[in-house]
């Protein structure tokens, strides 16, 4: 047995930032060198993700627990992986592929196979000695040979609706995004800066500063324009330009929107046909010039993301999440029907690195923007921070600036920025 072969594979169960269990994974080299990740879970789940395994023991945390997928990996993936290269990552994956046998992993579990595959990246890194950010990069045929040269740009969710929220507004997400032309480092400061305001801003209103899954703020407002108003003000009274230092972005989030009659909000009693609804977002947009916007229709609404594309697609990035999953057969689809302008990017969607660096390379060849992205159930793990640095994405999402599962990805890039400003 070489020194780069797969010896143990140990997972347990953890508990994720929205207190449900999650699996934590190492995974043991002959050598003795290991690497340990962990896996995140989201809210918003998009109907074409690969399926999590859970235990469905309702007299155990709720039926969430992941016991199951614990001995899944020790009993049933480790034996198989034994002796494997873990520099041979394609055929890692492809082993637990074949070993799950369905299209969507639900045999297994993507949770489980995801565990295995990261932290089998995270040894590899560790017995090379190298950063695993830097490792990542050289799986990446269309880009390994290009130089590391940027931190993506972070996307802050300041304020939070929808399913990551109190019920208080439909839209899941409010964005401000510092330009991309700012350092990582001042990118972030000013993101701080300006959530903290909007903290200061909510209680001088008297409105609830509690925050939601994503660390952002989940206020008592009456309409879903009133979020945007406040992050508006905020910048104002701030020393940053709007619409030069900062954007606003928006995941509507729209397929926890859509019923038998249409897109229902509560700013109007009548749910919205697919072409108001490209109206009403048109609007949106004219009001408030926004950056991005992700998830504008449902993820079978194919008329209308390719309409709003065709029309907002050149001032706007429009984004797919739930309309892609991180699946290249959906992007592919959806480049195909030039539904929309970059892709969210979140490896546990998906299942393996290999089938995500599929997906990254499909976007990068047909010019598709990427923004890696974490998820709304998170841990302290770091990983998802060196993969946005390995695959050059345009932009991070990480949530807020707040709550450790968050702030230590964002830390963990900082990190990196002073390591490549040292090498370059």
């Amino acid at each position: 047995m070489s020194d780069s072969s797969i010896h143990t594979i140990v997972s347990r169960e953890i508990l994720d930032s929205r207190g449900n269990p999650t699996l934590e994974t190492t995974v043991i080299l002959a050598s003795g060198y290991r690497g340990t990740t962990s896996v995140p879970s989201g809210a918003s789940v998009g109907k074409y993700e690969a399926l999590e395994l859970r235990d469905h023991d309702e007299k155990r945390y709720n039926g969430m627990g992941v016991t199951k997928a614990v001995s899944i990996i020790n009993t049933i993936i480790a034996p198989k992986l034994k002796g494997i290269d873990v520099f041979n990552q394609e055929n890692i994956d492809k082993i637990m592929i074949s070993l799950d046998g369905t299209p969507d992993k639900k045999r297994l579990g993507a949770n489980s196979i995801i565990s295995v595959s990261s932290a089998a990246c995270a040894a590899a890194a560790h017995l090379k000695n190298i950063p695993l950010y830097i490792y990542l990069h050289s799986l990446i045929p269309e880009i390994q040979n290009d130089k590391i040269q940027r931190i993506p740009a972070p996307i802050f969710n300041v304020i939070n609706g929808g399913r990551h929220g109190g019920g208080n507004v439909d839209f899941q997400e409010y964005f401000l995004i510092p330009a991309s032309n700012y350092s990582f480092s001042d990118a972030l400061r000013i993101g701080v800066e300006l959530y903290q305001n909007v903290k200061k801003l909510l209680i001088a209103k008297g409105l609830v500063h509690a925050v939601g899954d994503e660390g952002g703020f989940a206020p008592n407002v009456s309409t879903n324009m009133d979020p945007i108003e406040i992050l508006y003000e905020v910048i104002r009274t701030s020393p940053y330009r709007f619409g030069r230092d900062v954007f606003f972005g928006l995941d509507i989030a729209a397929s926890t929107l859509i019923g038998e009659r249409g897109y229902s909000i509560k700013d109007r009693p009548v749910p919205y046909q697919t072409n108001e609804f490209i109206t009403y977002q048109k609007n949106l947009h004219a009001l408030y010039r926004l950056l991005i916007l992700e998830d504008p229709f449902g993820e079978d609404d194919w008329d209308g993301w390719t309409k709003i594309n065709n029309e907002l697609g050149t001032e706007i990035l429009i984004v797919g999440d739930d309309l892609l999953t991180t699946n290249p057969e959906r992007l592919t689809m959806a480049i195909q029907k030039k539904a929309c302008g970059g892709i969210l990017l979140k490896p546990n969607q998906i299942g393996t690195i290999s089938e995500f660096i599929e997906v990254v390379s499909v976007a990068k060849n047909n010019s598709e923007k990427c923004i890696v992205s974490h998820r709304s159930g998170e841990t302290n793990d770091t990983f998802i921070a060196d993969m946005a640095v390995a695959v050059q994405a345009e932009y991070v999402k990480f949530g807020a600036p707040a709550r450790g599962e968050r702030v230590t990805k964002y830390n963990r890039l900082l990190e990196i920025e002073k390591e490549l400003m040292k090498s370059n």
